[in-house]
């Protein structure tokens, strides 16, 4: 959903924005925040100022603001909000998908949560309860990713239905509407978006092909690869 641009004092509220500085931690995750929003766009997993990026610092949620296009954003453009949606950096206004986020953070351990209007991923939301099991990356978000069931966007029954969605998982669809995943830093949160919009994008591909169904992997299969990434990558 497009968003729409307000600045503080719009609704008599600009007293209780941007009520301090940003510190050296905030100033540094903005960057990466607006980085990562950028990268959204550029591999297009959102279109204009659909979907929305946020990252956690210390009790302070740094969030993209509404309907500003990603590449206007500057280092002033901070905007900040604590765990209950006060404002409490800057003077655009949050985005507008604010209750998804908090939500992730108040149940969590997220640092970082990424929400796109993917297209395969979007698609795929439309047509299931849940994604098949078409790849084994299906366990880097914990198992089978559930659908959420609909809801308006940017209200509180679309975040507890995501957290619902998001129960032993760090990635989820949203029906009719796109992707929420969340991570320990921004990579990793945009890291588990791009997995599972190429998942969804293998399974639409394998399942169009007339008169055959793909193979899918079982429960067992998928628990033997969530032990093996356990051990993935470099260790210190």
């Amino acid at each position: 959903m497009a968003e729409q641009r307000r600045t503080a004092g719009a609704d008599g509220d600009g007293d209780e924005r941007g009520g301090r500085g940003a510190r050296g931690d905030e100033a540094r995750v903005w960057e990466e925040l607006v980085a990562t929003a950028r990268r959204t766009v550029a591999d297009g997993l959102v279109v204009g100022t659909s979907g929305n990026v946020s990252a956690r610092v210390g009790d302070t949620v740094l969030v993209t603001p509404s309907g500003v296009p990603y590449d206007r954003l500057t280092p002033d453009d901070i905007t900040g909000v604590d765990l209950t949606g006060r404002q409490v950096l800057g003077t655009l206004v949050p985005t507008s998908e604010l209750p998804m986020h908090l939500a992730v953070y108040r149940t969590t351990d997220a640092r970082a949560v990424v929400h796109t209007h993917a297209v395969h991923a979007t698609a795929v939301s439309t047509l299931v309860t849940e994604l098949p099991a078409i790849h084994y990356m299906a366990s880097a978000l914990g198992g089978r990713v559930r659908v959420a069931p609909y809801a308006a966007y940017g209200t509180d029954e679309l975040a507890a239905n995501m957290l619902h969605a998001l129960t032993d998982r760090s990635g989820c669809l949203l029906r009719n509407h796109g992707t929420v995943t969340y991570g320990t830093t921004l990579d990793q949160a945009y890291d588990r978006t791009a997995q599972l919009e190429w998942m969804c994008r293998l399974w639409l591909t394998a399942s169009s092909l007339p008169a055959l169904s793909p193979s899918l992997l079982t429960d067992s299969q998928l628990s033997e690869v969530t032990e093996r990434l356990k051990g993935y990558g470099q260790h210190s």
